[in-house]
């Protein structure tokens, strides 16, 4: 069997165990789509925007001393989105109804992410994502980026004041 398919035997079972969770998506975290069950969405793209949104939560997590990322937990005014860890190589992604148990949610989703983890490991092999490259935690070895100063700032404006216009009459 392909793991595609039993990662999607995976999010079916899943979603026979949270109610009133509305899709799921397993992807690479390089944005790759390895199975989903997102109805009414597409899910390349959603593959994709949990890509990026990985990226910023590994750096937020790396940034605030927080450790390895495990879950990002978004609410939009229909509902849910929470993205967890499935190893070093893939993430789940799950789409949900504003009435959702959210500590079942949490619950069943980072199962489901282990349960991936281990289908994609096995046949990836861990460690192959783009985030893997990361040091493990305790690593002693030097950063090349410096973690002391701040991941980056905007560039001030200073506003300008319109330059005065005579009156002209009329």
């Amino acid at each position: 069997m392909a793991v595609e398919t039993d990662v999607l035997d995976e999010l079916r079972r899943l979603r026979t165990r949270v109610p009133r969770l509305a899709g799921s998506l397993a992807a690479t975290v390089d944005g790759l789509v390895l199975a989903h069950d997102v109805p009414g969405t597409e899910p390349e793209g959603l593959a994709a925007l949990t890509a990026a949104a990985l990226g910023v939560a590994h750096r937020m997590t790396d940034a605030a001393g927080r450790g390895d990322f495990r879950e990002l937990m978004v609410r939009g005014a229909h509902g849910y989105i929470a993205t967890y860890a499935a190893g070093t190589t893939a993430v789940l992604t799950l789409l949900a109804d504003d009435r959702v148990n959210v500590g079942r949610l949490h619950l069943e989703g980072r199962r489901s992410g282990a349960r991936i983890a281990e289908l994609v490991d096995a046949r990836i092999g861990p460690g192959g994502g783009r985030h893997a490259d990361r040091p493990a935690p305790g690593d002693d070895t030097p950063d090349p980026a410096d973690r002391s100063r701040p991941i980056g700032t905007l560039p001030v404006r200073t506003p300008q004041r319109p330059a005065h216009r005579p009156r002209t009459g009329g």
